[in-house]
């Protein structure tokens, strides 16, 4: 298992264990003292890869309230260069809803907009949010194309794709890396080859909500062979799934969520388990 993951055509080395910041920002957030310490905490524990999004946020009101949480903590944080900040445009928050806008005005207007809240010239990777059935691809990707030739961002990246949806933007622009919802429970992206294609083509898989999110969370809590796991190697059941994902690929980059210091220092322990072959597979068989 790979600790580090080396990004396509640069130097940088990212730490396999990112930190998903979007709990920082929604409903039932914590409060900013304890979100800043959050991301002490993660940058302090050996982190150096924070996931963000413009529409971390409640609503359309507070438009780039997770971005601006960020460069807040950093900039407390004395030398942060190494540290790299991903985020996203293409959606929208209208009273709280999440929809999908991945119009090239609306991608320029929100990349324009993050680059003041991160309080930076360029955007290192900048993500599609999510493809737009009402925008076809080749133009939402065009845009950010352009925005690259601009300087204003220097890696773009796609969030919720197919491979379908990889190899036309890669008709267009190189793509560094693919977002998509990927944990022991949500395997989608192994299913229909996404990951295995990214391992083909020197592109980083980000697996979000990697320790099952808020929606798997009661999976994660009641499941019988992930306690016992846990006991077995003496870690958390949230370490056991991270391990899982990093152990299944060296091209993946965990962004486990976190609005507690302990949360994101257990999952950044994760990445000195080792599964055996043997407790992959039963981890695999057993859970689906």
């Amino acid at each position: 298992m790979n600790k580090y993951i080396q990004l396509d055509n640069t130097n940088i080395e990212i730490f396999a264990i990112g930190l998903g910041a979007m709990p920082l920002s929604l409903d039932g957030r914590p409060d900013e003292a304890q979100a800043i310490s959050v991301i002490k905490a993660f940058v302090d524990g050996g982190g150096n890869f924070i996931d963000s999004a413009n529409v971390y946020c409640v609503d359309d009101s507070e438009l780039g309230h997770n971005e601006k949480l960020i460069a807040k903590a950093l900039s407390k944080l004395g030398d942060t260069n190494n540290i790299i900040v991903a985020t996203k445009g293409g959606l929208r928050r209208p009273k709280g809803d999440w929809t999908v806008d991945a119009n090239p005005k609306w991608l320029r207007q929100s990349c324009e907009k993050s680059l003041t809240a991160l309080n930076t010239d360029s955007i290192f990777l900048y993500q599609l949010h999510a493809p737009d059935p009402d925008i076809p691809l080749t133009d939402s990707v065009g845009e950010l194309t352009r925005l690259k030739d601009e300087g204003k961002i220097q890696h773009i990246g796609l969030s919720n794709v197919t491979v379908e949806h990889i190899q036309l933007a890669l008709s267009i622009t190189n793509i560094m890396s693919v977002q998509n919802r990927c944990n022991l429970f949500e395997r989608t992206s192994f299913k229909n080859g996404v990951v295995k294609f990214c391992e083909e083509n020197n592109i980083t898989f980000i697996a979000h909500s990697s320790v099952g999110g808020h929606f798997q969370h009661a999976q994660r809590a009641d499941n019988k062979l992930l306690k016992k796991l846990a006991e077995k190697y003496d870690v958390s059941t949230y370490q056991i799934m991270i391990a899982w994902l990093l152990n299944k690929s060296s091209s993946i980059l965990t962004i486990p969520g976190a609005s507690k210091t302990s949360s994101i220092t257990d999952s950044l322990r994760a990445i000195n388990v080792e599964l055996s072959k043997e407790d992959m597979q039963l981890l695999e068989e057993n859970i689906k």
